[in-house]
């Protein structure tokens, strides 16, 4: 009971435990590698292109690292993965992962209000 109650105030502990296990490894990462996975990140967190669904998310940033991850083991360089324009690779590499997230939901919200604002509602 507990623990429900805590993880209800503070989320869940499984994920936090997700999340701390993702940290570690690009922490592991080569100082190159784990540079750009940060930045990645970093940019992701700020642009609101983060699935708003946590597997999802979960999911997406286990898989940069992975990709991090076999880019060091192999040697491939940081740039032939990000390629000359890193915005690009970003935005389609979240595609993959994206629910629409926080903006197309305010974009669908707000093409509803004005719909309805101008009697032009769509019948359900």
């Amino acid at each position: 009971m507990a623990k429900n109650f805590l993880e209800l105030i503070i989320g869940s502990f499984d994920d936090k435990k997700q999340w701390r296990a993702y940290r570690a490894r690009v922490k592991a990462l080569p100082t190159e590698y784990r540079t750009a996975v940060e930045a990645v990140e970093r940019y992701l967190m700020h642009s609101g292109d983060t699935p708003a669904d946590w597997d999802r998310a979960a999911r997406m940033f286990e898989d940069l690292a992975e990709l991090f991850e076999r880019a060091a083991a192999d040697g491939t360089p940081v740039r032939e993965i990000v390629g000359d324009d890193p915005l690009e690779f970003v935005e389609t590499f979240v595609r993959t992962y994206s629910d629409g997230g926080w903006i197309e939901r305010e974009r669908e919200r707000l093409r509803k209000s004005i719909d309805r604002a101008t009697g032009e509602e769509a019948d359900s």
